[in-house]
């Protein structure tokens, strides 16, 4: 076996590996960006636990497929750059929806969440979705909202009835 064929096997593996490994994989197109731009947006992405690298599509298809991730083929074309998020889902598409805001040159293609793939429309909305510990917040807020009102209409009604009870006392005492 020829060294190159092994260093792609190699990669192959290593790309594959980065994608079991990860919640979401993100595909960008990058293409007329710079290199201090590339840079900038590995550092933010870095921050948000997100791993931004550039493979030979080939080598990303057959690391996808490896790893059953069907579809993701059709994304993996021209200039591709791949973010293999470990994190917040939500929180790496919304720095990667900011930064191409700012840097127009930046596509977002798609990508695969939990092995399903996703087109750029699934990453924009995931990118407005609250971060987790927000939605988990509200979702909280939900639980215990109707177990207050419970316990407030609990509550109420031996007031009410005690309240009823002194009127009652009172107008008789009146009368």
């Amino acid at each position: 076996m020829s060294t190159v064929r092994s260093e792609k096997e190699a990669v192959v593996a290593e790309v594959r590996a980065k994608i079991e490994a990860s919640s979401a994989v993100l595909v960008t197109e990058y293409r007329g960006l710079s290199v201090t731009s590339l840079a900038a947006l590995r550092i933010s992405l870095r921050q948000q636990g997100v791993e931004y690298r550039v493979y030979k599509n080939t080598l990303a298809r057959f690391a996808a497929r490896e790893a059953n991730v069907e579809g993701l083929d059709a994304l993996l074309v021209g200039p591709t750059a791949l973010a293999f998020v470990e994190g917040d889902v939500a929180a790496a598409a919304k720095a990667l929806k900011e930064f191409s805001k700012a840097n127009p040159l930046l596509v977002i293609r798609g990508g695969a969440v939990a092995n399903k793939v996703v087109t750029a429309k699934e990453v924009e909305i995931l990118a407005d979705l609250p971060p987790r510990e927000i939605m988990l917040s509200q979702f909280a807020g939900l639980l215990q909202s109707p177990l207050v009102k419970t316990a407030g209409l609990l509550q109420a009604l031996p007031r009410n009835m005690a309240y009823g009870l002194k009127a009652l006392v009172d107008q008789k005492e009146a009368s």
